[in-house]
């Protein structure tokens, strides 16, 4: 991948700097974690209403040229778009782009791992929410955990790097697992992010049953380990700590306990071209229509430079969490 140092910065009406895009290549996913999309739910996008290559390319290209050099491909499962690999090595060869990563569940990962390596993938991210066959398998809609370590081994091996596993911490879920996964992701030599669940359409409420505050999983950690205050790249919003005497970083995501909303760098455009702004909010802006009429590259910069002006200066989850319609399938991760 070509890197340059950008000179041009996106900034929004609070003046936090956006260089981040996650962007989503397909709504579609090859499980059903029942905090992520509905049992039964067939609402996906039509196939003509995704952005083609040549659009997600344009998009990406807009936002790199304003001074975005971080993207994450998402989901849905971004490895069930046919031919994705193609459309990495294109975002790859964007001259200003220095961070391309993708977020997975990686059941295809064993398949594909060494052609996200070399298309040009840095890291991944991967969800991970239990080592327990039969409990992994509730989680995920009957899902199999062995695809899952399979897959992880296979990216080992292909050299990317690093591998953060994200565990939804779910109290009378996942809650007896804490220690088990550290234990793993020490073995396995992969980064672990706690997250706590959010109130994203009606299936994140339903999971706000089991709702974890951070602290709590953080305090018991350290009854059988030292973590000590680190510092991650990634553009994410995690809180790092470093278990002493080992090499494993430990990261905390905590929209509800503790937002992270004054330093958010990042807009996530979903497979239909809508440009939502805050994953926590409503508001969006239509990109596909003005593409498929022929926006010029210029006005379709100034579109997205106007757009952020609706970036909210915070999420409302814990004031008002039945704001946000849209599943988390929907917009992307």
């Amino acid at each position: 991948m070509t890197v340059k140092m950008q000179t041009k910065q996106l900034k929004d009406s609070f003046g936090r700097h956006i260089e981040y895009v996650r962007l989503s290549v397909t709504d579609k996913c090859n499980m059903r974690c029942f905090y992520c999309m509905p049992e039964g739910f067939k609402g996906f996008e039509a196939p003509k209403d995704w952005l083609t290559f040549d659009e997600i390319e344009r998009v990406i290209g807009a936002f790199v040229e304003l001074g975005v050099s971080r993207v994450r491909l998402t989901g849905g499962e971004p490895l069930v778009r046919k031919n994705v690999s193609h459309l990495i090595s294109r975002l790859a060869s964007l001259n200003g782009l220095d961070d391309l990563s993708m977020s997975t569940n990686a059941t295809l990962l064993s398949k594909y791992a060494k052609d996200l390596k070399t298309s040009g993938i840095s890291r991944i991210n991967v969800s991970l929410d239990s080592l327990r066959e039969d409990r992994f398998a509730k989680i995920t809609g009957n899902g199999k955990l062995h695809q899952v370590l399979a897959g992880l081994q296979a990216a080992k091996d292909a050299n990317l790097h690093p591998i953060k596993i994200n565990m939804v911490a779910m109290k009378g879920i996942n809650d007896d697992e804490y220690i088990d996964m550290v234990k793993y992701c020490i073995d396995m030599g992969f980064t672990l992010r706690f997250i706590e669940t959010m109130p994203i359409g009606s299936t994140g409420r339903n999971a706000s049953d089991y709702y974890q505050d951070l602290a709590e999983v953080r305090a018991q950690l350290s009854k059988d380990f030292e973590l000590v205050p680190s510092i991650m790249s990634g553009g994410g919003p995690a809180r790092y700590y470093q278990i002493n005497h080992s090499d494993l970083n430990i990261g905390f995501i905590t929209p509800i306990s503790q937002h992270f909303c004054e330093t958010c760098n990042r807009v996530r455009l979903s497979v239909d071209g809508v440009l939502y702004l805050c994953l926590g909010d409503e508001h969006k802006v239509e990109l596909r229509p003005l593409l498929r009429a022929g926006i010029s590259d210029k006005d379709l910069q100034q579109k997205i430079v106007k757009a952020l002006d609706s970036k909210p200066l915070k999420h409302d989850f814990n004031e008002k969490p039945e704001k946000v319609m849209r599943f988390m399938s929907m917009t992307g991760g």
